[in-house]
Formats: C-alpha cells, sequence, structure tokens
C-alpha cells in the first residue's frame, strides 16, 4: 500500500499552480510525439531494409567441374565400400587424420596444381556469395493506419491497423483498361480545327476570361474589407498559360488591378504596427480594418513586382521557359505596365511604396522607345503639376538629379525639361497657401481671464485640446513646411544645372539647363550672381550656342538682375547689344517660334527696367521691330505690334517716330549694331501705313492704333480683349500651327450680303439728303422712281 502510487485529491490540484499542470501536459504530448515517431523511423528504416534486399540479385556461384563416373565404377565403388567397424585401429587412425584436412576431400587428384589454390579459390567465391543477401519470398507491404498510442505501467505502445485492402485485384484490372483507353484516345489522331473554329475557340475563352475578370473586380469594389483576398486570385492571372489569349488577359488583368487600387487604396499611408500593438486586443472593427489594410499593402507590393518584372524581362529580352509569349508580345506588355506605373504614380503620391515607383518611373524617361519615354516625361509633369505640398516633387528631382550624374549627362534633354513644370514659383506660392488650412489661432491665458468666466474657461480649455487633435488628424501642413520643401528642391535642381555648365557646356542639355535658368534665376542666391552672369555672357560671346540658346541666356541673365538683382550696380550693356544685332535672324520661317522667347526678353529687359533704359535705346529697339513685323507671320507681328505699344505708353517722347521732322543733327543708321548710336531718333516708323494694309484684320487695328499715338480712350483706343492682354498671350492666341486663320475668313456669301448691306444703308444716306435738299414736286410725287434711279446708278 505505501509504494501503491496515491491518486491525488481535488484540494491538492486545486493548489496545484497552472503553469505546472501545462507544463505536464506540454511533457505528455512531447513524450507521445517522440514515441511516434521513433516508430515511424524504424518502421521506414525497416521498409528500406527490405526495398533494398528486393532490388539486389545474388550472384550465381560457380559450378565446380565434376567428372562424370560410369555406372560400372559406381557399382564397384559401393561393393569394395567396407564398414568402419572392418576396418584396423591404424587404418581407421590414419583416415582421420586425414580428414582433417579439407584438401584431401575436396582436392581434384586429376589436376596438377598445388594444393591450396583451389582451396583459397572456393573460399573466395563462398564469402562473396554469403555476402549478398538471400532473396526471399517475403509478402507485399501492407499499409497501416497509425493510431492514437495507449498508455501503461510499461510506457507508450503505439497502436497500427492494417489498412484494409478489400479490391486490389479489382484496382489493377481498372488501371490496365484506363491504360489500354488511354492508349487508344493516343492513337487517334487529334481533330483539325479550322482558321474560322480557331478564332471562335479563342473568342470564346477570352470572354470566359473577361466576364471572371469582371465579376472578381466587383466583388472586390462592392465589399473591399471583405473580398480582399480575392486580390490574389486577380493578381493569379498574370500568369495566365494559354498561349491563345494569354498576352490580352494579363494586359486587362493589369489594367484592372490599377483601377481596383486607386478606387480602394486610402488616403493615407500605411505603417506597419509595431509588436506593441500587436500584442494589445482591439475591437472587431478595428482588427478588421488591420487585416486589410496588411492585405492591401502586401497585394499592392506584389503587383508592383509583377510590373516590374515584366519591364525587366522586356529590357532583358528574356524569354521565360513556358515560351507563352513572344519577344514582339513582351513589348506591348511592357508598355501597359509602365502606363499602369505611370496612373498610380500621378493618383496616389501619398500611398506606400511611391517612392519605389519613382525609382522605376525616372530612369524610363531616358528610355530608346519614344513611346515609353514619352508617357514617362508626360506623367512626371502632371505629378509636378498637381503636387501642391512638394514632397513628392522633391523625390523625383532627387532620382533625376542621381540619374544625370550617374549617366555622365548623357541622357535626353526632355529629361531636364521637366523641372520647368515645377510648382516654385512665388506666384503659385500665394495661391496655395489658399488651398492649405490657415492656422488656428487660439486665446491666449491672459486673454481667456479677462473675457471667461471659471466655467467658461474650462469648457474652451477642452475645446481647444479637441481641435488641436483635429488639425494632427486632418495632417495639415504649414506654409514654412513647404517653403523649406521647395528650398531643398530648388537646391538640387540649381546643383544639377551648374555641374552641366560647369563641366558639360557642349553638351545637349544646355539649351534646358538655359531655359530653366531663365524660369527660376529670381530665386537663385544673389552670391552667384556674379559668376553666373560671366558664364553667361561667355556663353554668347563663344559663339558655340544657337540662336535659341543664346536667347536664353539673355533671359536668364535679365531674370537675375530683376528679382535680387537690383541691389547689383551691374550694367547689362553687352546683352542689349547681342539682341538688337540678331534680331534680323528672326523671319517667317523655322525661326518664328524663337519670337515668343525674344518678346519675353523685351518684356523683362524694358517694362521692368524702365528707369534703367536709355532714351536712344528705347527708340532704336522701336524702330527695328517695326521693321521686323513686316516680314514675319501674323501672330508674330501682332506681338511686336503689342510690344510697340507698351514701348510707346511707358517712355516719353516716342511719338518723334510719327513725325517726318528730324530731330538733333545725324543721319540714322539701321544697318549699326550698337543702338545707343544709330541715330534712331532720325527717321520714322513708315512701317506700319504698310501693316495698316496687312490681310490680318488684327494687324491693321494694331498699325491704326500706333498711328494714331497708341491712346488708351477715344476713338483710336483698342478693344478690351486686345488692351488687356499681353504680347506673348496675343502671340499664342492667334498661332497658325493647325493651319487655320485665325481669325477665320468670312465665306464668300456672307461677303456679299455685307457688301449689298452696305450700299442699301449708303443708298439710304444718298435718298434723305436728296430728299432734304430738292423739295420740287417731281421729287415729292415720284420718290419711288427717283429711289431707283439712284440704286441703280450706285450699282
Amino acid at each position: 500500500r505505501r509504494n501503491k502510487k496515491r491518486i491525488p485529491s481535488f484540494r491538492k490540484l486545486l493548489r496545484t499552480s497552472q503553469i505546472k499542470l501545462d507544463n505536464k501536459l506540454k511533457n505528455k504530448q512531447y513524450k507521445q510525439k517522440s514515441a511516434a515517431k521513433k516508430y515511424r523511423k524504424e518502421q521506414k528504416k525497416l521498409r528500406e531494409a527490405v526495398r533494398d534486399a528486393i532490388a539486389k540479385k545474388p550472384f550465381p556461384l560457380e559450378d565446380s567441374k565434376k567428372k562424370e563416373v560410369p555406372g560400372k565404377w559406381k557399382e564397384e565403388e559401393e561393393e569394395v565400400a567396407l564398414p568402419l567397424d572392418m576396418m584396423d585401429e591404424d587404418d581407421l587412425k590414419l583416415m582421420e587424420d586425414l580428414a582433417q584436412k579439407a584438401s584431401f576431400l575436396t582436392r581434384d587428384l586429376s589436376s596438377n596444381e598445388p594444393v591450396h589454390i583451389k582451396k583459397r579459390k572456393h573460399e573466395s567465391v563462398i564469402e562473396k556469395h554469403e555476402k549478398v543477401p538471400r532473396r526471399l519470398q517475403t509478402e507485399p507491404e501492407k499499409e497501416v493506419i497509425h493510431l492514437l498510442p495507449i498508455k501503461d505501467k510499461r510506457g507508450i505502445i503505439p497502436q497500427v491497423v492494417e489498412k484494409p485492402v478489400s479490391s486490389v485485384a479489382h484496382d489493377e484490372e481498372e488501371d490496365e483498361e484506363e491504360m489500354e483507353e488511354a492508349e487508344d484516345v493516343c492513337e487517334e489522331p487529334l481533330p483539325v480545327l479550322t482558321p474560322e473554329e480557331m478564332a471562335a475557340q479563342r473568342r470564346q475563352k477570352l470572354q470566359e476570361r473577361k466576364m471572371h475578370i469582371a465579376a472578381l473586380a466587383s466583388a472586390i469594389l462592392s465589399e473591399p474589407d471583405n473580398n480582399i483576398k480575392k486580390l490574389k486570385e486577380l493578381r493569379a492571372m498574370l500568369m495566365e498559360q494559354d498561349p491563345n489569349v494569354a498576352v490580352i488577359v494579363r494586359k486587362l488583368v493589369m489594367v484592372s488591378l490599377m483601377e481596383i487600387f486607386k478606387d480602394i487604396a486610402p488616403s493615407y499611408k500605411i505603417r506597419p504596427l509595431t509588436e506593441a500593438e500587436k500584442a494589445t486586443k482591439v475591437k472587431k472593427e478595428t482588427q478588421k480594418l488591420r487585416e486589410f489594410e496588411e492585405g492591401l499593402v502586401s497585394q499592392y507590393k506584389f503587383y508592383l513586382e509583377n510590373l516590374e518584372q515584366t519591364i525587366k524581362d522586356w529590357k532583358q529580352r528574356k524569354l521565360k521557359k513556358s515560351n507563352v509569349i513572344s519577344l514582339k508580345a513582351y513589348k506591348g506588355l511592357a508598355e501597359v505596365a509602365v502606363k499602369c506605373l505611370c496612373e498610380l504614380l500621378v493618383a496616389l503620391p501619398h500611398f506606400n511604396f511611391h517612392n519605389n515607383i519613382i525609382v522605376l518611373i525616372v530612369p524610363l524617361m531616358n528610355d530608346t522607345s519614344k513611346v515609353i519615354s514619352e508617357l514617362c516625361v508626360e506623367a512626371v509633369k502632371k505629378l509636378f503639376k498637381q503636387d501642391k505640398l512638394g514632397c513628392a516633387s522633391l523625390g523625383v528631382v532627387k532620382v533625376i538629379s542621381g540619374l544625370v550624374k550617374g549617366r555622365n549627362y548623357d541622357v535626353r534633354p526632355e529629361v531636364l525639361k521637366v523641372f520647368l513644370h515645377l510648382r516654385i514659383k512665388e506666384v503659385e506660392l500665394q495661391k496655395d497657401s489658399e488651398d492649405i488650412a490657415p492656422k488656428k489661432k487660439f486665446m491666449t491665458y491672459k486673454e481667456k481671464r479677462k473675457n471667461l468666466s471659471r466655467m467658461q474657461r474650462k469648457w474652451k480649455k477642452a475645446e481647444e485640446k479637441l481641435e488641436r487633435e483635429l488639425l494632427e488628424a486632418e495632417a495639415s501642413e504649414s506654409k514654412e513646411k513647404k517653403l523649406k520643401l521647395h528650398t531643398e528642391t530648388l537646391n538640387i535642381v540649381f546643383i544639377t544645372y551648374f555641374r552641366i555648365l560647369k563641366k558639360a557646356q557642349k553638351s545637349p542639355l544646355l539649351p534646358a539647363v538655359l531655359e530653366g535658368l531663365a524660369k527660376f534665376a529670381h530665386l537663385i542666391n544673389v552670391e552667384f550672381f556674379d559668376d553666373l552672369l560671366i558664364v553667361l555672357h561667355s556663353l554668347i560671346a563663344s559663339g558655340g550656342l544657337s540662336y535659341r540658346e543664346s536667347l536664353h541666356c539673355i533671359l536668364s541673365a535679365f531674370h537675375i538682375l530683376s528679382g535680387q538683382g537690383d541691389v547689383l550696380n551691374i550694367d547689362p550693356m553687352k546683352f542689349y547689344t547681342h539682341l538688337y544685332k540678331t534680331l534680323f535672324s528672326l523671319h517667317a520661317g523655322g525661326t518664328n517660334e524663337d519670337i515668343g522667347i525674344v518678346l519675353q526678353c523685351l518684356d523683362v529687359m524694358f517694362a521692368k527696367r524702365r528707369k534703367q533704359v536709355s532714351h536712344q535705346r528705347a527708340l532704336a529697339f522701336l524702330k527695328r521691330l517695326s521693321t521686323l513685323a513686316l516680314h514675319v507671320l501674323p501672330n508674330s507681328s501682332v506681338g511686336i505690334l503689342a510690344t510697340n505699344r507698351v514701348f510707346m505708353q511707358t517712355f516719353p517722347k516716342m511719338d518723334l517716330l510719327l513725325d517726318n521732322e528730324s530731330q538733333g543733327s545725324g543721319v540714322y543708321f539701321p544697318e549699326l549694331e550698337e543702338p545707343e548710336h544709330c541715330n534712331a531718333q532720325n527717321t520714322a516708323l513708315w512701317e506700319l501705313h504698310l501693316l495698316q494694309r496687312h490681310y490680318h484684320p488684327t494687324v491693321q487695328k494694331f498699325a491704326s492704333h500706333l498711328i494714331a499715338g497708341a491712346p488708351t480712350e477715344g476713338s483710336g483706343a483698342l478693344s478690351l480683349d486686345l488692351s488687356q492682354r499681353s504680347a506673348t498671350e496675343l502671340f499664342e492666341a492667334y498661332c497658325m500651327k493647325g493651319m487655320t486663320f485665325n481669325p477665320p475668313v468670312a465665306s464668300v456669301t456672307s461677303r456679299r450680303k455685307d457688301t449689298f448691306s452696305a450700299v442699301d444703308s449708303f443708298v439710304d444716306q444718298e435718298l434723305n439728303k436728296q430728299l432734304q435738299q430738292h423739295t420740287s414736286e417731281t421729287v415729292v410725287h415720284k420718290p419711288l422712281e427717283f429711289a431707283k434711279h439712284l440704286k441703280e446708278s450706285s450699282l
């Protein structure tokens, strides 16, 4: 009784800690698992040993050459053989001694070989045969089912049951029949489809795939929280293996997933949960939202990886092992993948993996394929235009700067021209400040103490706390943060520009650099002004620039001087001279587009620097521009005459050129390249009389307006539509790129109607005059005949 194990009482079980009970249960389960594992290993070893024994064949024994003994000799030997009790003791002893030697019994007496050679040979054969395992008549291995083990005093006893094998023979017969049927089917030739049947079969397959894609997409969009797992099923269709529909199905799935992610992606960035957040218990709704966000981010990541892999396969000209899609079709797939990436770049700048998309898109802007390059460039331009804060723009600018430096400035000019679409002008900053929520001003402690009671102060404090939390939740960005981002972006842009000016002045990127400097020059730090002006003038003086590039240099220089450069005492006379002497390089041909840049230069050089420009210089430019207006296209003539109007209204005594009398001494030298010394005051604007008879009606209006002295009021004033628009806007408005006349030419019937209406009005006026002057009876009694006669004579 003492040795017998006592069952613990209920009170003792209560006192036992839960940890101890859990440990006991774990130990018990571990022992059961280890015993079952050990038993399975033993069974496995036994099965392997039996399998090896069946597989190996024993080597056959070498048959010893036995000489056949004739029947007579056998009979004689039997007769001669004597029993042992009839032999002498000495003979018997000798036989026993010889029997101990194996060679005496086994040796072939007819051979002359030594005794020990045959012995060793037979021993090696026997040993070799003994080492080979015997082929046993083993029964086929029976399959067993492992049951739960039983535990008793001896330990754990594993339990197994044989798997019932009732119809083995029947199954074998069925397998044989199926194999025969399959062979018969293989032997039959496949039916040959006509092209029409193949096309119909392909359309049917494609329609089935489309319906499946539409069903999955509609289910996801209707309930994204519950059907987020269907994204995986839809994404699996990107690996379509049917060669007839693989290309179209993959394109449809790419576009469908892109639209789905644009619709269901939240307006915030999803961050991964910390370990502490995962350990805390939350509501069912919160847990459901977490699972949705986690699934969305993972599927979005896999989708982007698939798009990236498609583009890489096309770039590396790699084919998959299945060879479902040809190399030509891969280009179409890559274009669709790039379109999807561009859409996501513009539509989801706030969401996860946006920087990864930027890293994919920016190198493709320099791609050799024109279609893919244009897609990426347009996407980046859209992103710059709609990015109010500047965070996404900063990421793109960083990657572009690294790309230009890494490629040793061997990139397409379009890559740098996207910088021109950055929203970093002061006007745009003011415009964006209206869109951003203003800072909330809270009452100070003194104001509360003075104006509010104790209870009101308490309520006011709680209200302000709630408002602060709401502002943080809305993530309203301050203007200071935006200006900081814009400053960092501009620094990177200028670093890129200055590197190219310093190291790659003969690069095709130079026009884009000069154009960018012309736009952002007013934002450059004052410390760089002197060096930059020297570099720009040296570029112009070198003569290696095209006319358009030199215009960008002039525009950049005057943008610098018109902004913070007002404080600098620099005379840009060299830039005025260069523009004056190259104005006649413009004409109605290919250089007509450069007149837009010339108009911008004139606006910065004269309208914004009127106090620094001399009267002689203004007169010289006015005369040369009027001459230029005669041999350019109508839109250029309108822009130039609008600039002349600004000249006449800005600078005093410009009407000297409307008079034939000369002022002062000297003769006008139109071929002189110095505007200060060409004596422009001694000439007249005779070109305006020619422009009055121009075929374009707007040119006629401007010429008549300038001849009248460019008045702001009265009969000679322009309409509001023309007077309130700048020269550059008029140049763009009357552009003839579409090969159409602007404004449109009136038809022949309408012109005839206008002519007859003018004649009728003239006849009516003359009739009234004649009726007033002549009061004779013939006229009074026959007014109709007189009117008819007058009308016929006028016609």
